[in-house]
């Protein structure tokens, strides 16, 4: 009999903070075994995925085409509950501006766009980008995802580029930073957010539980 009740892998792509990752995921999920993986069977094997990423969307898309990981997250994405993250989440979009433009996996529709570096509040006082810190998130619409967290719940950002133009019909959560952007975006058994919910203290952890719960619908 296996010692663990689910197999949960974080792609491992050569970029983000996977093992704060893996450490968050094995505190809330202590009965699963959480891999930090390039394997693809290992992937194919896995209950559950896990798409973080921090960095740029050149090496981020040269680095998931290298390894095959284009076709893979796609693939499974049809066959399990996948968390994108930070990076993860803006690579599922159409296309980013970062680099005079670059093609995503085109999961979502949207593209990641630049918030600029003359934005403001509503007080006319310049915002910092990238914007890093705590944020607080809207839930736009009710879903598993956000069981037992509270609506306005802060989360911790660190990005420079933001969801412009998605499809109405997946944005799952929003947040205000000079514009109102999607924080969240869903489509059947894809959740994918913007900000870090490993570094997100106990809102971050209930997120990362109920995706252990989440079945997917």
């Amino acid at each position: 009999m296996s010692r663990y009740d689910q197999l949960i892998a974080v792609l491992d792509y050569g970029m983000g903070n996977l093992h704060s990752v893996s450490k968050a995921l094995e505190r809330v999920a202590p009965k699963a075994k959480v891999i930090i993986t390039q394997d693809q069977n290992e992937i194919i094997d896995a209950d559950r995925l896990v798409f973080p990423g921090v960095g740029g969307m050149k090496d981020c898309m040269s680095n998931l085409k290298s390894l095959g990981f284009d076709k893979l997250i796609i693939e499974a994405i049809t066959e399990k509950p996948v968390l994108g993250i930070c990076l993860g989440m803006q690579a599922l979009l159409q296309s980013s501006e970062e680099n005079n433009g670059i093609d995503c996996l085109g999961v979502f529709q949207g593209n990641a766009k630049f918030f600029g570096h003359k934005i403001k509040n509503e007080t006319s006082e310049r915002l910092k980008v990238p914007h890093m810190g705590w944020n607080q998130v809207h839930q736009a619409v009710d879903h598993p995802m956000w069981y037992a967290i509270d609506q306005n719940a802060h989360f911790y950002f660190v990005h420079s580029y933001f969801a412009a133009n998605s499809s109405i019909k997946t944005i799952i959560g929003n947040t205000d930073y000079s514009i109102n952007f999607a924080s969240a975006l869903a489509i059947r058994n894809l959740f994918a957010v913007q900000f870090h919910p490993e570094k997100s203290h106990s809102a971050g952890l209930q997120l990362l539980e109920n995706f252990i719960r989440w079945d997917g619908s």
